[in-house]
């Protein structure tokens, strides 16, 4: 974790050093919104500030200046025995952007039986509620939730939505069209909590979606599928999908254009 967390700083100074003047230099942080499982308990909302620390403060914190969030999570302490003289006050980058990946949301309870965090996370198909191939809920309030908590930092730059999208069962095409309906409106739901972090006075400057194509998925390979283009990876037969007109059409759209310009954008996400 330590040497990671310099690293990313000793590159952007790296780069800093070595690209044109103005060159705007970012770092990228996967995120998760966290709730407690059961709002009214003490040992949930503690396990809660363990498991914020761990997964979503970890590494933002030590490049904006903050150190680690060892008072919430004490076990981070343990990397004192890895931090040398002069570590700390290279920790620091003034990056000009900061990413925001966001999928899902996740309810951590208490847990006696996971050491040093005390937590673990609930699963969506054990909460009853809609999940995607990849097991995550489908809520794109978290979206939201996560830009409002990285703007929350006194020093912390603009963000951008380096990552966000679902993966769902595709049907076959026929006639040449995919029909991905949950794709579409998951999309259309998570750019309109973009909308309204930034009518809230949240700086977000850019979106990315998750992902152009269908694509090899870490562990679970080729199944999942996230793509706006579907691929049939026995012919390579690429597919572009519903989602991927209508988001299309939106960027090229004056609600697209409007909504990273600065201008009013009300009804942007509707189209």
């Amino acid at each position: 974790m330590h040497h990671a967390t310099l690293a990313q700083a000793e590159g952007g100074r790296a780069l800093r050093a070595t690209l044109p003047a103005g060159a705007q230099i970012g770092t990228t942080f996967s995120c998760s919104y966290l709730t407690p499982w059961r709002p009214l308990s003490g040992l949930d909302a503690r396990a809660l500030r363990r498991a914020d620390a761990l997964l979503n403060r970890l590494f933002v914190e030590p490049a904006l200046g903050l150190g680690y969030p060892s008072a919430d999570l004490p076990v981070l302490r343990w990397l004192d025995r890895y931090i040398r003289p002069g570590d700390e006050a290279r920790l620091p980058f003034a990056f000009d952007f900061l990413g925001v990946q966001n999928y899902t949301r996740e309810v951590v309870r208490f847990s006696p039986y996971v050491p040093l965090a005390w937590a673990t996370l609930v699963g969506a198909k054990q909460r009853g509620v809609p999940f995607t191939q990849m097991g995550w809920e489908v809520y794109p309030e978290s979206l939201y939730q996560m830009l409002r908590q990285f703007a929350a930092y006194p020093n912390a730059p603009r963000l951008i939505v380096t990552e966000n999208g679902a993966a769902f069962p595709d049907p076959a095409p026929q006639q040449g069209r995919l029909t991905d309906h949950a794709r579409q409106a998951f999309l259309q739901a998570c750019i309109g909590q973009v909308l309204r972090a930034k009518r809230e006075g949240v700086t977000v400057d850019g979106y990315f979606a998750w992902s152009f194509t269908d694509n090899f998925e870490w562990a679970e390979g080729y199944e999942p599928r996230f793509g706006l283009v579907g691929v049939d990876f026995e012919t390579q037969q690429r597919t572009v999908k519903d989602s991927g007109r209508w988001y299309q059409q939106f960027l090229a759209s004056n609600a697209g254009e409007a909504l990273f310009s600065g201008a009013d954008t009300h009804g942007a996400t509707t189209g």
